[in-house]
């Protein structure tokens, strides 16, 4: 699990586990992280984690959020980023992901990274670690029925994306894993999440949204839907559908 280390002029003051979807960082009261100083904004900035991936922004603060010296407005955290916040400083540690990322970098100027799914396993309708879209039902025979084979479980609705511009062109990324992030980081990120109802877009990182269709798309996730054109960080992509 990813976790916040928070000091103070070198000093460790806590550590706070990121055991929950979304963290606020802020000086009110009401924020899951509350620093009390008047450098930091009542509600400063939002961490998003998704898997095993955490997705830090700045929530129009009036003296910024920096990682590792830089000023930021969302950003991907990475192992050992440092978040400065006012005098405060908070380091991210995620040993989950250690070893564990696979990069395909189609071009010089897209990066595709799908981090390994967790375990499979049951999990809240609609949640991003249920990953069996369609489950093996339970079956009971008639006495009189003869053993027969069961009928062979319906394929999985598994996707890809095909690269359309580029030196690239015509390569394929199948999207077999629970979150796949594609993008340039620092100039435009999104993740595309599958969900047991389908497949998911979000907008992460970057002052303009994805496009999809000719469409900009807002902050909400976005269904995808079979050949959908999908246009980030200068490439375009098809999201298209296919048998496992």
């Amino acid at each position: 699990m990813a976790k916040l280390i928070m000091s103070l002029d070198n000093a460790v003051i806590r550590e706070v586990p990121l055991d929950k979807e979304r963290f606020t960082i802020g000086r009110k009261a009401h924020n899951d992280i509350q620093i009390d100083n008047l450098a930091v904004s009542g509600e400063h900035a939002l961490i998003v984690t998704i898997l095993n991936d955490s997705f830090l922004e700045d929530l129009g603060s009036t003296n910024g959020t920096l990682v590792n010296g830089n000023p930021v407005k969302k950003h991907i955290l990475q192992t050992n980023d440092v978040v400065e916040i006012g005098k405060y400083k908070l380091k991210y540690v995620n040993d989950t992901n250690a070893g564990q990322a696979t990069v395909q970098d189609f071009e010089k100027t897209m990066v595709l990274r799908a981090p390994m799914a967790k375990a499979m396993g049951a999990g809240p309708a609609g949640s991003f670690g249920d990953t069996q879209i369609n489950p093996t039902a339970t079956t009971t025979q008639s006495p009189r029925q003869t053993a027969a084979p069961s009928a062979p479980k319906p394929p999985e609705t598994l996707a890809a994306i095909q690269i359309l511009t580029g030196n690239s062109t015509g390569k394929e990324l199948e999207l077999t894993k629970n979150l796949t992030t594609l993008g340039k980081p620092g100039v435009q990120v999104a993740v595309i999440t599958r969900r047991p109802h389908g497949y998911f877009i979000t907008h992460v990182e970057g002052a303009s949204y994805p496009v999809v269709n000719g469409k900009t798309l807002d902050a909400q996730a976005h269904q995808l839907n079979d050949h959908d054109v999908i246009e980030l960080a200068g490439v375009k992509m098809e999201f298209f559908l296919k048998n496992g």
